[in-house]
Parts: structure tokens; C-alpha cells; sequence
């Protein structure tokens, strides 16, 4: 976990993501894709950067949903937020 020390917003992008892939009033396929995105975040076999890169994608896709809720869309919109300021660090 060393890694997520030098980018001190993942452990909270990580609990975001999991609210939203718990949350049963959120369509399948986007809690499917908030479970990928915290997969891709956790997997130390690609480096940090890339990881990043992949996560912030998949979300800005899920942001286009138009079956996402509002609320879900703004929580989404906050993670690549958090995920563009780790990038920038």
C-alpha cells in the first residue's frame, strides 16, 4: 500500500466507488463499472499513472450514461476529479 500513500485521495476514491457499487438504486451497468474502475485502481501489476488513466476513461463514460442518476452523476464527476488531482501530483 505504499503506492496509495504517495496518492493520498485513492483509499477515499476507492470508498466512493464502493458506495456507488452498492447502491441498488443505481442501474447494473454502472455499479458494474464503479467495480471495475476500483479493480483497475488496485491492480499494481500496470503502473499508477496508467491505472489512473484507465479509471478516469471508464468513468467519463459512465458520466455519459443518460439512465445514471443525477446524484450518482455528481458523485462520478467528483471521482475523476480526485483521480485527475492524484494524476497531476
Amino acid at each position: 500500500m505504499k503506492v496509495f500513500e504517495m496518492y493520498e485521495q485513492l483509499p477515499q476514491v476507492l470508498q466512493l466507488l464502493e458506495q456507488v457499487a452498492m447502491d441498488r438504486t443505481v442501474p447494473r451497468n454502472i455499479r458494474t463499472s464503479a467495480e471495475q474502475v476500483s479493480e483497475e485502481i488496485k491492480n499494481s501489476k500496470e503502473p499508477m499513472d496508467l491505472r489512473i488513466s484507465s479509471a478516469i476513461h471508464i468513468l467519463d463514460e459512465v458520466s455519459n450514461d443518460p439512465n445514471i442518476p443525477l446524484y450518482t452523476r455528481t458523485q462520478v464527476w467528483n471521482i475523476v476529479s480526485m483521480l485527475e488531482n492524484c494524476r497531476q501530483n
